[in-house]
């Protein structure tokens, strides 16, 4: 790495015209000048190189020059023909125009956190502890219905009054007998003469018809039996008598709401992708070099 100035270039181009030996007039009375006109080439090649030597070595942390060193012949133009100068030039570097993504933010992670999910669901919450409680159990009663004797069976005579019967009967009253009746028209005339006429007309007998009471057996005494006499009476007995049991008392509830997780709190980790920008910077694409090339000089025009 070799650092030159604007300093250095000058000299360069200096020590390349003098070398040249086509200087003005105006800049030959230099040292440099007197140096070219040396007929001894080996002594001015020497004086130039420890004078560009003094110049590289004085500019050398201001700009820094990537040159590449071709040996101890380098002040020598390669390649040159006879009767033309050469004139060692300051190419500048190149540079170009880039776009390129510069990375601003590495990837990372970052940790989110999901928070819990609550909901309400419906509980039932023992109040009162299950036991046992002794009641008592009443009697049991039931209505029977009983027949009782009032009055024992006796006997007793009783008299059996005469049993009649009523008949009826047809009497007569009056016989049958003949009487003459007259007639009742003209056919049943017989005399002429008169026009009376008389029939013969028999009378049937005359019945009369009676009720009469007849007896049919007498009184009589017999001897009857009593029955008992009963009474029916409704009364309430024990069916079963009173005692006491065990009763279990269940436990008693209440029925509540209460807030419980549904899903639990949990974390994400989510990828943070790298964060570029877009930037455009000047790159140096090449060092500024010293090239030679071929100069008009006095020295082949005279």
């Amino acid at each position: 790495m070799k650092v030159f100035t604007k300093t250095s270039i000058v000299l360069a181009a200096v020590a390349a015209i003098a070398l040249s030996g086509c200087a003005e007039k105006k800049v030959c009375n230099t040292p440099v000048a007197k140096i070219a006109k040396v007929d001894n080439r080996d002594a001015e090649i020497k004086a130039l190189q420890a004078e560009l030597a003094e110049a590289r070595a004085k500019s050398a942390k201001v700009v820094t020059v990537t040159k590449t060193v071709k040996g101890p012949n380098e002040l020598y133009p390669p390649n040159a023909e006879p009767g033309k100068c050469y004139a060692r030039v300051l190419v500048p570097a190149k540079y170009e125009i880039k776009t390129e993504k510069v990375l601003v933010k590495e990837p990372g992670e970052r940790v989110e956190v999901i928070p819990a999910k609550y909901g309400w669901k419906t509980e039932k919450v023992l109040v009162k502890e299950a036991s046992e409680k002794i009641v008592p159990v009443p009697a049991q009663y039931k209505t029977v219905t009983e027949k009782i004797l009032v009055k024992p069976a006796t006997k007793k005579l009783v008299k059996v009054p005469a049993k009649y019967k009523t008949v009826t009967e047809k009497i007569l009253v009056k016989p049958a007998a003949t009487t003459w009746k007259r007639g009742r028209g003209l056919v049943e005339k017989v005399d002429g003469t008169t026009g009376e006429i008389m029939c013969l007309v028999e009378t049937p007998p005359v019945y009369k018809t009676i009720t009469k009471k007849v007896l049919v057996s007498p009184a009589t005494v017999k001897e009857v039996e009593v029955p008992a006499v009963y009474k029916t009476i409704t009364k309430r007995v024990v069916a079963k008598p009173a005692t006491t049991k065990t009763v279990p008392v269940p436990a008693v509830y209440k029925t509540v709401k209460v807030k419980t997780v549904i899903e639990p709190a949990k974390t994400k980790t989510i990828p943070i992708p790298p964060v570029y920008k877009t930037v455009t910077k000047k790159v140096k694409v090449s060092e500024p070099v010293l090239k030679w090339k071929v100069v008009k000089c006095r020295t082949v025009l005279h």
